[in-house]
């Protein structure tokens, strides 16, 4: 039902302001599934601040002229792809971005629009620019985190949606929760107004609904960073896996796997860190996918792999990456499904969302409880804000796409990882959370950073649980 402040609200949100005869009459003649819609288009058509009746008059009259025209609208083209089977959305063939200023404005407007539309299911926000009129009354509002400072006893968080800019004032635990905001990410806030500020009583996160889990009668094995061409990649360990994937010895899991899931750094790249060729076997990119390919080309052909990519591939480095150029892809046999970071995967009604995970380095720094030996306590941040790499212009470099394709705006069966090259697994609200180890063991370069690998681990989902393989004595 259709209230006076929600028309309002609304108009605000465009910058205007809206006369009361003019609420009426959208109340009166407009449904609520079409409010946004119809509110668009006056904003669009009229030149004055005040919407007046004549302007919604006006704009009811051109939409029931079009509506008329156009007895059947044409479906809009699918984001999903078919590829041999399996259903795939990502950005791949998609990208449009030059880098430009528009590209910019659209590629966070987007983020604002996606976020605060999941947001707006649980509150109902009042914009910035209304809050002063609202003088010690509670109010509920969204906006796109510009920045935290930090006191003594409380943090101040700078929000803003697009009618303005608000500080926000975290007290107690809220100043704890308020210190973990990594920036750019978009929360609601319930708090009552104090002068030009707003006191929180409550921060609160886009989030996941609760899940149940899928209890397939098939297996899917998740791993990722096998890093190809590398001095340090563990032949002999892979060599186990593919072996027992192959059930060359009895296994009644193997028997059931149909899906492998590699979530990036196929090979180890060239360039990729300083005097990386010091950890080279193979120092030509070309043919280090030759060896990834004759690797992959061992697993038995009745199991698809699905090859996604990461930051040592030769792909662009700013996410979302699409999948490998032809020239690689051709390399590889038709079982291998190659996809982009992020990618979702739709493996026999399995929902999986595969993300290369390096915004976990970004994540992981910035919240001092997170650590690289439990990665998935970091991935649940990602999914309690709603997007694969909230906090932009840090370790992550981020394309600015027309729409932005790191927010979770479709909830997965499961959240697959790699990147930081350890292993961790847990659930999240009915959500699967897999870090999937590596192939690697610790190079020089890792030496230095003092990240220490737990290689040759996998996990396999399999009727609603994960199933911890280690094909490597060390680890």
């Amino acid at each position: 039902m259709l209230d006076d402040r929600l028309i309002v609200t609304k108009f605000a949100m465009h910058g205007y302001n809206v006369h009361p005869s003019a609420v009426e009459l959208l109340k009166k003649s407009v449904d609520l599934r079409k409010i946004d819609s119809v509110i668009s288009h006056i904003c669009k058509t009229v030149n004055s601040f005040i919407i007046t009746p004549e302007d919604v008059l006006s704009v009811l009259e051109r939409m029931k002229e079009i509506e008329k025209k156009v007895e059947k609208r044409p479906e809009k083209p699918k984001l999903e792809k078919e590829r041999r089977g399996i259903v795939v959305r990502d950005i791949t063939g998609r990208s449009s971005c030059e880098g430009s200023i528009e590209d910019f404005i659209c590629y966070f407007n987007s983020r604002f629009e996606k976020l605060s539309k999941i947001l707006r299911k649980r509150i109902r926000p009042t914009p910035i620019s209304m809050l002063e009129r609202l003088g010690g009354e509670q109010v509920e509002i969204v906006g796109m985190v510009n920045g935290v400072r930090e006191y003594k006893d409380y943090a101040i968080i700078e929000l803003e949606d697009k009618t303005g800019v608000v500080n926000v004032i975290a007290m107690d635990k809220l100043r704890d929760q308020a210190l973990e905001l990594l920036g750019d990410e978009v929360i609601g806030v319930i708090g009552v107004v104090r002068g030009k500020s707003v006191v929180a009583d409550r921060i609160i996160f886009p989030d996941i609904p609760i899940k149940e889990s899928k209890k397939l009668d098939f297996a899917v094995v998740f791993t990722s960073d096998t890093h190809f061409g590398s001095k340090e990649f563990l032949e002999d360990e892979w060599k186990k896996f593919v072996s027992w994937l192959k059930c060359e010895v009895r296994d009644e899991l193997a028997d059931k796997v149909r899906y492998v899931v590699i979530a990036g750094d196929i090979v180890d790249g060239v360039g990729v860190y300083p005097e990386q060729e010091k950890d080279l076997k193979i120092t030509d990119i070309y043919e280090q996918y030759e060896f990834a390919a004759e690797q992959l080309d061992e697993i038995p052909k009745d199991i698809k792999v699905i090859l996604s990519v990461g930051n040592h591939d030769a792909i662009r480095q700013a996410e979302p990456q699409p999948a490998l150029p032809k020239e690689y892809r051709e390399l590889f046999s038709k079982n291998v499904i190659h996809v982009g970071n992020p990618a979702y995967v739709d493996l026999g009604g399995l929902k999986v969302l595969i993300y290369h995970g390096r915004s976990l380095d970004d994540v992981i720094t910035k919240i001092p409880r997170l650590s690289y030996e439990r990665p998935h306590e970091a991935m649940i941040e990602l999914l309690k804000r709603r997007h694969l790499s909230p906090r932009y212009g840090e370790r992550s470099p981020i394309a600015p796409e027309r729409e932005d394709w790191l927010v979770i705006d479709d909830v997965p069966d499961v959240l697959h990882c790699g990147h930081v090259h350890t292993y961790g697994v847990g659930v999240y609200r009915g959500v699967y959370l897999i870090n999937s180890s590596t192939w690697q063991s610790q190079t020089e370069f890792q030496k230095k950073v003092n990240l220490n690998p737990m290689p040759g681990i996998v996990a396999v989902y399999y009727n609603g649980k994960i199933y911890r393989l280690n094909f490597c004595r060390s680890s």
